[in-house]
C-alpha cells in the first residue's frame, strides 16, 4: 500500500469515535438497580448477555412459575452482545464447512436444529415486540481471489452431493457483482434464508425488557464473584449480597468462568469493526446493494460487512488479536493500527466510495475455543451449567446454548443433549507461554496461505489432522 493512499484513506477516520455504534444510542435503557442483600430463587443466570438472557427468557416460557435471577457484571450487552457485527445465523458449529469436518454423522439434524433456533429467534422477537431491525436477508461468502471463486465452486458441488444446499446458490463473478458492485468480487455463494441482520444492542435490550415482564429479577452492576455449594443448591457471593438458588446456569463466555476447569477450553480473541456515516442515495446506487445481504469473504483472515438500516456499513474482521496471558481487559478495545488497515481495506473493495468518512470504530473480545464452536457442561452433581466457545458466531447460537443448559439442569435427555456436540468438549488450550506461541504461529501461517493461493504449511496441515485451531 502507497504511503499516499495510507494517509488518504485514514483521515477517514479522523471523527471516528472509539465507541461501539450500536450502543451509542440516545434510546439505551437505564441499568436496572443493583442487588443489595441477599436473594433466594429456582434458577440464578450469571451473566447479562446473550446467552443469560435466552436462557432466563426460555425458563420462564418453559414454566413461568419458575423463579428467576439474573445478574450482570456491568450493564447487558456491553461487551461482545452489543459489540458484534449483528449477523445472526442459522449454524450452531460455526459454519457448515467446520460442523461437516466434526460431525458428518449429526451434520443434517445439527443443521435442522439452526434452522428451527433461528425460525425461533425471529418469532420471539415477533412475539416480544422486539425492534431489534431484524432482516432475514441472508448471507454471501464471497471470493476475492480466483482459487477461492474455484474453491466456493466445489464447495457447492459437495453440498449439493451430500443434500446440504437447500437455500444456497452459487453466484460466479458477474452475478455476485449484480448483487453488490465490487471489483474485488471473484463469486459468491449466497445462504438465502440462513443468516439474519440485525441491531445487536436493540435485541439484548429487548431481551431484557421481555425478561423482566415475564418476573425475571435482573441486577447489574453486580458481579458474579464465587460460586459455592450451599445447602441442596448453590450460593453466589457477589458485591453487596448473595443469591442462593436451587440451579445456576452460567452465560459469562469470554470472562473467568466461575468453574475453574472451564477457563483453559477458551481463550480471548479482539476483533475490531468500523462504522462509515450514513451513504446518500448516490453512494448507495454506486455499489447496488439493494438486497441488504450480509456479506464475509473467503479468505483466512476474513472480513464481514453488512448495511444498517440507516444506511450506513459496518465493516469488521480481518485481524484477530489474541494478548499475552489471556487477559481481557478495556485497553485492548481500542487499536487504531488495526482501523487504519481496515479502513485501507474498505476503500479497495469499495473504491467508488472513497472520500466516505468513519463515525465510530471500536474492538471487543471473543470467546474463541479450539473446535470455534460452543461447548457444553455441568459441574457440583448437576446443580450447575455452563456454554461457552461461541468464537464470534453467538447471536444466534446462543438461544440454542440456552435451551442445551436448561436441559442439562433438568436432567433430560433431549434431541439437543444427545448431540456428540454437546456430549463432548473440544481440546483445551495450553498453559503460557505455549498458548501465545501456538496462536501466533497460527496467525503467521494462515496469513502466509492466504498470500500463497490458499496454500497450507506443515503446521496448519498438523492442526488440521488433529483438528485444532484458531479464529473468531
Amino acid at each position: 500500500m502507497a504511503p499516499s493512499a495510507m494517509t488518504r484513506w485514514t483521515k477517514s477516520l479522523c471523527e471516528a469515535q472509539p465507541v461501539p455504534y450500536w450502543l451509542d444510542d440516545p434510546g439505551r435503557p437505564r441499568p436496572e438497580p443493583a442487588l443489595t442483600g441477599a436473594e433466594t430463587c429456582d434458577l440464578l443466570v450469571v451473566g447479562g448477555g446473550y446467552s443469560g438472557l435466552w436462557t432466563a427468557l426460555i425458563a420462564k416460557e418453559r414454566d413461568p412459575d419458575t423463579d428467576v435471577v439474573l445478574v450482570e457484571g456491568r450493564e447487558a450487552g456491553w461487551a461482545a452482545s452489543g459489540r458484534n457485527g449483528g449477523f445472526c445465523a442459522a449454524s450452531l458449529t460455526h459454519g457448515l464447512a467446520n460442523g461437516l469436518a466434526r460431525w458428518p454423522q449429526e451434520i443434517h439434524k445439527l443443521e435442522e436444529l439452526g434452522v428451527r433456533n433461528l425460525d425461533a429467534i425471529e418469532e420471539a422477537v415477533a412475539r416480544h415486540g422486539i425492534d431489534c431491525e431484524f432482516e432475514r436477508t441472508g448471507e454471501i461468502d464471497v471470493a476475492t481471489e480466483p482459487y477461492q471463486a474455484w474453491e466456493l465452486e466445489e464447495w457447492y458441488a459437495e453440498l449439493k452431493d451430500k443434500g446440504l444446499a437447500e437455500g444456497i446458490e452459487f453466484l460466479d463473478r458477474d452475478a455476485v457483482r449484480e448483487q453488490v458492485a465490487s471489483p474485488t468480487f471473484e463469486a459468491g455463494l449466497w445462504d438465502r434464508r440462513g443468516v439474519a441482520m440485525l441491531h445487536p444492542a436493540k435485541l439484548v435490550w429487548g431481551l431484557k425488557r421481555a425478561c423482566i415482564g415475564l418476573g425475571v429479577r435482573v441486577y447489574e452492576h453486580t458481579p458474579a464473584l464465587s460460586l459455592k455449594p450451599y445447602g441442596a443448591g448453590m450460593a453466589a457471593r457477589t458485591p453487596y449480597g448473595q443469591v442462593r438458588a436451587r440451579r445456576v446456569a452460567l452465560g459469562t463466555n469470554v470472562f473467568p468462568n466461575l468453574i475453574r476447569r472451564v477457563r483453559p477450553y477458551t481463550v480471548p480473541v479482539y476483533d475490531y469493526a468500523l462504522m462509515t456515516e450514513p451513504l446518500t442515495d448516490g453512494q448507495l446506487a454506486s455499489i447496488g446493494w439493494h438486497n441488504r445481504q450480509g456479506f464475509g469473504d473467503s479468505a483466512n483472515q476474513f472480513h464481514y460487512f453488512r448495511l444498517t438500516a440507516d444506511h450506513r456499513i459496518l465493516w469488521g474482521g480481518y485481524d484477530a488479536v489474541h494478548h499475552y496471558g489471556g487477559r481481557v481487559r478495556a485497553e485492548y478495545d481500542d487499536r487504531p493500527e488495526t482501523y487504519a488497515k481496515l479502513a485501507g481495506h474498505f476503500f479497495t473493495c469499495f473504491p467508488q466510495l472513497e472520500g466516505v468518512r468513519f463515525t465510530h470504530a471500536w474492538g471487543g473480545a471473543i470467546d474463541t475455543c479450539s473446535r470455534f464452536s460452543a461447548f457444553f457442561g455441568t459441574a457440583h452433581q448437576g446443580k450447575v451449567a455452563y456454554a461457552a466457545g461461541y468464537t464470534g458466531l453467538g447471536v444466534g447460537a446462543t438461544r440454542f446454548g440456552a435451551e442445551v443448559m436448561l436441559d442439562l439442569l433438568a436432567g433430560e435427555r433431549t434431541e439437543r443433549t444427545e448431540l456428540e456436540m454437546v456430549r463432548k468438549k473440544p481440546v483445551p488450550f495450553p498453559p503460557e507461554p505455549f498458548a501465545w506461541t501456538g496462536i501466533a504461529l497460527t496467525k503467521w501461517s494462515l496469513a502466509r496461505a492466504d498470500a500463497h493461493g490458499g496454500r497450507r504449511n506443515l503446521w496448519l496441515r498438523t492442526m488440521d489432522r488433529l483438528g485444532l485451531g484458531f479464529d473468531s
